[in-house]
């Protein structure tokens, strides 16, 4: 025998998944459910954050080996549509060199999932603008560290290599 309000909660959760499937296409849904690379990273090579109007937040964290990203996770405090494109994202990001990472826009986040909720798209493009700013991020300290490497080698050159 079987406790109504159990059997409530399950007809209930299973209606919840059948809506968000059908909204979200079979990835999103996955992604909802499990979303892949999430947390912070403390050791990040790129950082970016981006606040959307409607109050999300999506951070986007890239560590580079050999200029490829070897890791990309993502935190939100936003919603579940938040969570499907950053978790996206961080995927997209895996293995790219700067320039191709450049080609990971709103729309091609939205391409990937196939079918998203119209009112909720603007979660890629904030998924896509994080993943952008922690591209800027990796690239303006690789220019710091470029001229700092330029200025050792000068200060090498002109002490006769005496350090």
């Amino acid at each position: 025998m079987s406790d109504p309000l159990d059997d409530f909660v399950v007809r209930l959760q299973d209606q919840i998944f059948e809506e968000t499937r059908e909204a979200y296409g079979e990835l999103g849904f996955q992604r909802w459910r499990n979303p892949l690379y999430r947390g912070a990273m403390t050791d990040a090579d790129g950082h970016g954050r981006v606040t959307g109007k409607c109050g999300d937040t999506i951070e986007l964290f890239l560590n580079f080996e050999d200029d490829r990203v070897a890791r990309a996770t993502f935190i939100t405090d936003g919603c579940g549509s938040s969570t499907v494109c950053g978790s996206l994202a961080a995927e997209l990001a895996l293995g790219k060199n700067p320039d191709e990472l450049t080609a990971i826009t709103g729309e091609k986040i939205l391409e990937v999932l196939g079918r998203f909720p119209k009112e909720d798209e603007h979660c890629a493009f904030l998924s896509a603008e994080s993943l952008q700013n922690a591209l800027d991020d990796y690239m303006r300290k690789q220019i710091v560290q470029t001229a700092s490497d330029k200025t050792c080698a000068r200060s090498e050159i002109a002490d006769g290599g005496k350090k």
